[in-house]
């Protein structure tokens, strides 16, 4: 069994709100009687996109827990990658594949730099076969935008353009255990060729469903406590690979509060 933390959407904007809340998960996370093998943050790591945003979120995301990092609509590849990752500044997807024991965590970039909706490149569907086709083991594949409907008012319209593609990828490979995705502001569960998809809570706000709205502009809400998934990768009984998530909440107080899967 192999136990992987996902934070998602903090929305870093230096204020003291969303780096605390976000700092608050990190922490509780590194201090579990059994700590994730990796936290996977699948991306609007900023609100901006800003260098200095990114400095704010090295500070607060620092943790002795291997950290890997998706980029979102809202991120800026170059600043992400100078800023937060302290690599060389460049604006090409910032696809990466990272090795945790026997589980390896592919993150693709479905950014667009300038637009709010997602897309994978030829090139990045190019990246992914041959990184699946490389190696064996359980994979985790994360990215930013949700590649189905999830019933958001919001999100539907700025959702991962064209998915076939990846749908093909994912029903193909004996690997690939689960989907991670970002982008929507609540913990959802659901099914992407045949496979667990799992869309994060945010850490900053959750983002409301048509069916919860008072007021047709009052889709964010910023009350619920900052929250995360746990998910735990083992075999299945046909011999592939099981995906099993937990979603939690972290109060101020510091003790869980739990939210069914």
């Amino acid at each position: 069994m192999i136990l992987v933390a996902q934070v998602s959407d903090t929305h870093f904007d230096l204020g003291a709100r969303n780096a605390e809340r976000a700092a608050r998960v990190l922490a509780h996370l590194s201090e579990l009687r059994l700590p994730p093998a990796a936290i996977v943050h699948t991306g609007d790591i900023t609100d901006a996109g800003k260098p200095e945003q990114y400095a704010q979120a090295a500070r607060a995301l620092r943790t002795e827990l291997p950290l890997f990092v998706a980029a979102g609509n809202h991120d800026d590849r170059a600043a992400l990658r100078a800023d937060l990752l302290g690599t060389h500044p460049s604006d090409a997807p910032l696809n990466q594949a990272h090795r945790v024991g026997e589980l390896t965590v592919v993150l693709l970039d479905s950014s667009v730099p300038g637009e709010p909706a997602g897309r994978l490149s030829v090139a990045t569907y190019d990246w992914l076969r041959a990184t699946l086709a490389d190696g064996d083991g359980p994979v985790l594949l994360a990215l930013h935008h949700p590649p189905v409907r999830v019933h958001s008012p919001i999100v539907d319209s700025i959702a991962l353009a064209d998915p076939a593609p990846l749908a093909a990828i994912v029903a193909g490979s004996g690997r690939i255990a689960g989907v991670l995705t970002g982008h929507a502001h609540s913990p959802i569960s659901t099914l992407f060729a045949g496979k667990p998809l799992v869309v994060g809570p945010s850490t900053a706000s959750v983002l409301r469903g048509a069916w919860e709205l008072d007021a047709p502009d009052h889709v964010m809400d910023y009350a619920p406590d900052p929250g995360y998934a746990l998910h735990l990768i083992d075999r299945a009984e046909d011999g592939g690979y099981r995906l099993v998530t937990h979603f939690r909440t972290v109060p101020a107080g510091g003790r869980i509060s739990v939210q069914p899967d």
